[in-house]
């Protein structure tokens, strides 16, 4: 699981009960440090009294030693009533998403008095957080040990990872989209705009001249031929189709390595065929595997689709980018989640199924000798989430759902799942209704609740179905 930095801010405000929030910090650290893949950072007490950020200095000395770690999430959580000016100076320096949540009271002191207030200091935290625009998620009042605060903190965690990682990035755009894919337009100004990115432009004759520098009998070429031999059966697919495609994979990583690039969207027909002699999918599907999102048809929004649940999930598990194929022909709420062969072997069903085969579709047209390399399998049963990016007028939205995918005995080509959904003529219709395209990327796992939360830190619209 990647881990992410995340920094802790237990506010306090003078004259509430100090003792009580002493108790508080030390058994919110107590949950917080325990959370799987967070390394947490906060304020220790030889930096300030207890540790409680309480005014300017104190708030000041957990900038400076936030900005230090360079965390990646601020969490903010009333100990007492909290100090809602020190909070939100924390929060404005370091414009990184924000978490508030406030702690329960306990029972009534023997002469009547409250211990912390912090339902209503947390007002005026997120009031202020309101009026300076500063974007957050709110955890509840809670007593930390409440299973609800650790989910709410752990969906957190996997949308700063999101955030992070998506802010900046830098994502490769290998060759020209597709002549007839207009739906594979990139607005470049809108992402730089709005997201700080940047899109890497490489022109496919210089890929292949890169790609031709490695030789044949090269350890790098032959180790990643018996990696794909190891991952597929290969019998179908000719000696030089593995070693060509051994050489695209070199190539396309060591140009996400020199661009440190995140992601990419790659043109994977028909030029790579009949210029390069092979498909690009097999290339595609082990980039993805290794953590650099891999897009059919240079759709470069689906590649930063594919990142965003890949950090969202915390690189526990990669993405499929899928095409919305078609309804299944008998069951209800089902279709076809299924791409020519980009699926990356760790998500098959049944590992020993795995073919390297000619692309079915694009055999069609320039010959199956030509279009080899297609990693073709069924998709591993389980629960799923579906999500697309897509920008109109320098506006984005983000499509979330969830599904199921389900085992099935059919025998079919390229990679594929059948999909169950609540309500598919609904999820269609949103689709259809709401501008989002064909392509979508499809990860096993319940993220969605993560992926909005990274929505509502980035200003994307969120379309959930």
């Amino acid at each position: 699981m990647k881990e992410i930095r995340l920094g802790f801010v237990p506010t306090h405000r003078f004259p509430f009960d100090e003792p009580w929030a002493v108790e508080m910090r030390r058994r919110c650290l107590n949950v917080m440090e325990k959370l799987p893949g967070v390394s947490l950072v906060v304020p220790g007490e030889d930096l300030f009294q207890n540790g409680l950020v309480r005014d300017d200095a104190s708030a000041r000395a957990t900038i400076e030693l936030f900005n230090e770690k360079q965390v990646q999430g601020v969490i903010i959580g009333t100990m007492t009533f909290g100090d809602e000016i020190a909070a939100i100076s924390v929060a404005e320096a370091l414009g990184v998403p924000v978490f508030v949540f406030g702690t329960k009271e306990g029972p009534f002191t023997a002469d009547g008095k409250r211990h912390s207030d912090s339902f209503c200091g947390t007002l005026s935290v997120t009031s202020g957080l309101y009026r300076h625009q500063i974007p957050f998620t709110f955890g509840g009042i809670v007593f930390p040990e409440e299973a609800e605060f650790i989910h709410s903190l752990e969906i957190f965690a996997g949308a700063c990872s999101a955030v992070s990682a998506f802010i900046g990035t830098h994502v490769g755009m290998v060759g020209l989209r597709p002549e007839r894919f207009e739906t594979c337009n990139t607005n470049e100004v809108a992402l730089i705009n709005a997201f700080g990115q940047r899109i890497v432009p490489l022109n496919l004759s210089d890929l292949f001249a890169r790609a031709a520098t490695y030789p044949e009998k090269s350890p790098q070429v032959q180790a990643i031929v018996q990696e794909i031999q190891a991952e597929a059966n290969c019998s179908a697919c000719q000696p030089k189709s593995l070693v060509r495609s051994a050489q695209l994979e070199l190539a396309l990583t060591k140009f996400a390595q020199d661009k440190q690039l995140s992601a990419m969207g790659i043109s994977c027909w028909n030029d790579v065929q009949e210029q390069f002699g092979i498909c690009a999918c097999t290339a595609m599907s082990r980039l993805t595997q290794a953590g650099i999102m891999a897009a059919c048809e240079v759709d470069v929004v689906g590649a930063l689709t594919m990142l965003v649940q890949y950090q969202a999930a915390r690189e526990v598990t990669v993405p499929h980018f899928i095409d919305w194929t078609i309804q299944h022909q008998e069951l209800e709420n089902v279709f076809l989640a299924w791409h020519c062969g980009n699926a990356s072997p760790c998500l098959a069903a049944d590992p020993a199924q795995v073919a390297e085969r000619e692309q079915a579709i694009m055999s069609t047209v320039v010959g199956a000798d030509k279009a080899e390399m297609a990693m073709e399998m069924q998709l591993k049963p389980g629960i799923v989430t579906l999500n697309r990016l897509v920008e109109y007028d320098g506006e984005f939205k983000m499509f979330i759902a969830n599904g199921r995918v389900l085992p099935s005995k059919d025998k079919l080509r390229g990679s594929w799942s059948w999909v169950e959904v609540p309500d598919l003529k609904n999820l269609y219709r949103t689709l259809v209704e709401e501008g989002f395209t064909h392509h979508a990327s499809m990860i096993h796992g319940d993220i969605s609740d993560i992926v909005e939360d990274f929505c509502h830190f980035t200003g994307i619209e969120v379309v959930r179905v």
